[in-house]
């Protein structure tokens, strides 16, 4: 006989988990714009749902940063300031050379081999803003599960969801795309060097041009 803990290992999805999901997607596509208020009535009318589900997302994406809560006057899409884009991608910048450094260290070569072919699927995307980032992001982010701290890995994935609000995204600004792949051409040789300093000045300067390049007026 299946235990309880089993059965609800089984079971499907809750809806505020579904709400939730459907609004972080809506927030990233730019559906819903950062600094926007959230209108909790249309939003239940167009899905078909009560306020509270709908409060319950509101409160998961409230803990991932994507939303804030204003007492009395509802919720908005978290917009980012200046210091908050600084700020991540300072902690990007230490969290992100350190695991690529150790990755030099930890790394087997099939592992190496799967680095590169995400490097490539990376070169292969630079016409296409979405696809880039999409590559970008499974590029750094199977890097920091080779690494294997997983506290790592929960607060860069953290990070990165948040940047997604950033209004200067760095990849936005003339000619950064290309700068970047260079970039990160230049980081997979070392890696796959193994050449565990200069991979970590060089991941470090990468976030270093991002911040450069993401700061408005820049």
């Amino acid at each position: 006989m299946s235990s309880p803990a089993a059965k609800a290992s089984l079971a499907p999805r809750a809806l505020y988990q579904e709400v939730a999901e459907r609004l972080r997607m809506q927030i990233f596509n730019r559906e819903l714009e950062p600094g926007s208020w959230i209108d909790e009535l249309k939003i239940c009318q167009e899905l078909g749902i009560s306020r509270t589900p709908l409060r319950e997302a509101l409160k998961v994406l409230a803990a991932e940063g994507l939303v804030t809560m204003k007492v009395r006057r509802g919720a908005y899409v978290t917009e980012m300031s200046e210091q908050d884009v600084r700020e991540a991608y300072q902690l990007l910048a230490l969290l992100e050379s350190d695991a690529a450094a150790r990755v030099c260290h930890l790394a087997s070569e099939a592992q190496l081999q799967e680095l590169q072919a995400l490097h490539r699927d990376l070169e292969a995307q630079t016409d296409e803003h979405a696809a880039f980032f999409a590559a970008n992001e499974r590029f750094h982010l199977r890097l920091l599960e080779i690494e294997g701290n997983r506290w790592r890995q929960q607060i860069v994935t953290d990070l990165r969801r948040v940047m997604k609000l950033n209004r200067h995204h760095s990849l936005f600004k003339l000619g950064r795309l290309q700068e970047s792949l260079g970039e990160h051409r230049t980081l997979m040789q070392a890696i796959s060097a193994r050449q565990s300093d200069e991979v970590e000045r060089l991941m470090r300067a990468h976030f270093e041009n991002g911040l450069a390049a993401a700061s408005p007026g820049k």
